[in-house]
């Protein structure tokens, strides 16, 4: 059941236009280009308005989606775009009126053609409006088929990716490519193998303007790089998009196989889990909040380390303190999958409760075999002389080996039994402690 007032949002503040005087702004052309304030004023209370759907009925009656066709066509003034895009994405919101926007060709075209628009509100509210018909599984295919036949769509999001500095439009333009990429893999893979300049919408004076040849990693990384420190939530997005790009072989020779040979996107991924994400002076319940973020990262780096152990980036020397991130992130699971314990004894859930309980729990699994995959992967590529190193600065002991052989057997035993036959070489007094935890590895050795 689609439910409307869960996704309609209120007209937002515009603070990239200067005030509104009381006289219209006139272009030298004799072009209104600014709306005066009465009459601005007047239509926000239309878009205030239009998120009761009683309202937005109205105005669908009164075929208002076809007046703003008109206002796209001829309007030169960014506010007013933005105004009447955003009341779409409002009324968009009702089932029934999105299923009748939707299906208007002629509307779709001219909406995704403000994707083109040089404007960040107007951009933002049509990201709005698409992320809101993209949700809505009766007309979802509709618009990726839309997008899928409009290539102009890839080089004004890659466009925006790279270039803005709008936290939120990026946001929410990470949303759109996300549910995107979720919704069709077929679009995932010709925007992977795309690039190529094509022309864009018109420009000002109406000729067609060339993109830079994008390709979408660097795209979403910059994006990435944006967000990640004023908006958590986009992280998370921008990390999901880059996971579903693994999902493929095409995505992951995308990453690996850039110019910088997938460096840059190890480097960003490798400083979030070791020096921003469930670091050592958190609480180990920082693991629930960050769980899915760190799911993504986790599984990108270990796509990229399966495929790419030749690249300097991958070489063990250089990343024992991601193996001690992924013990510490094993740690801290352990204590929140204590905390649900405690929780479950002294509480009775009702179904909900329980409903929740179990989804937090099955994100937590995902986790955990994701950093397990990883850490299994890594433990069998270290040297006598990684082992040294890791012992010295600290990532390795009894305690964090003991974790890891926790969470790593029976699955991986053939890792642990390679690591512990090259710490016997590095510590043989940690190895001999540690085969006496875990009998299971006595027996075989």
């Amino acid at each position: 059941m689609f439910h409307g007032a869960s996704l309609s949002y209120a007209r937002s503040s515009r603070t990239a236009v200067p005030p509104c005087k009381t006289e219209p702004t006139v272009s030298p052309g004799g072009i209104q280009t600014e709306l005066d304030e009465e009459m601005e004023n007047d239509i926000c209370k239309v878009w205030d308005m239009s998120m009761d759907e009683d309202v937005a009925l109205f105005l669908q009656e009164f075929n208002a989606p076809d007046i703003f066709m008109g206002v796209f066509a001829k309007s030169k003034c960014p506010r007013l775009t933005e105004i009447c895009v955003g009341i779409l994405g409002n009324m968009a919101c009702f089932q029934d009126i999105c299923m009748s926007i939707s299906k208007d060709e002629n509307l779709g075209q001219v909406l995704l053609q403000r994707l083109c628009d040089s404007d960040s509100p107007t951009l933002l509210e049509t990201s709005r409006l698409l992320l809101t018909c993209l949700s809505q599984p009766e007309v979802a295919n509709v618009w990726v088929e839309r997008i899928r036949e409009n290539p102009s769509v890839y080089d004004c999001v890659c466009f925006i990716m790279s270039s803005s500095t709008n936290v939120e439009l990026l946001v929410k333009v990470g949303e759109v490519v996300d549910k995107l990429f979720d919704l069709d893999e077929e679009l995932m893979l010709n925007w992977i193998k795309n690039g190529t300049c094509r022309p864009v919408g018109p420009s000002v004076d109406d000729s067609p303007e060339e993109l830079p040849d994008f390709k979408i990693v660097p795209c979403i990384l910059e994006a990435a790089k944006q967000v990640r420190s004023d908006n958590p939530e986009g992280l998370d997005v921008y990390m999901h998009i880059l996971q579903l790009l693994t999902t493929v072989d095409e995505g992951i020779q995308a990453i690996v196989q850039a110019p910088d040979g997938g460096k840059e996107t190890w480097s960003l991924l490798y400083d979030l889990v070791c020096h921003e994400l469930c670091q050592p002076d958190d609480p180990p319940i920082i693991v629930q909040e960050q769980k899915t973020v760190l799911a993504s990262i986790l599984s990108v780096l270990s796509a990229m380390f399966a495929s790419q152990t030749e690249q300097e980036y991958t070489k063990m020397r250089k990343n024992m303190p991601l193996i001690g991130s992924l013990v510490r992130i094993l740690q801290y699971m352990e204590g929140c999958g204590r905390r649900s314990v405690d929780n479950s004894k002294e509480s009775e859930q009702g179904e909900t409760g329980k409903a929740d309980v179990n989804e937090e729990d099955f994100h937590l699994k995902i986790l955990k075999d994701i950093c397990c995959e990883l850490l299994s992967n890594m433990l069998q590529e270290l040297t006598k002389e990684n082992t040294l190193e890791g012992l010295h600065q600290g990532h390795l002991n009894e305690q964090t080996c003991s974790c890891a052989f926790q969470n790593l057997l029976p699955l991986y035993f053939a890792s642990v039994e390679s690591f512990l036959e090259v710490l016997r070489e590095a510590d043989q007094t940690l190895a001999d402690n540690l085969e006496k935890r875990f009998p299971s590895l006595k027996v075989h050795a």
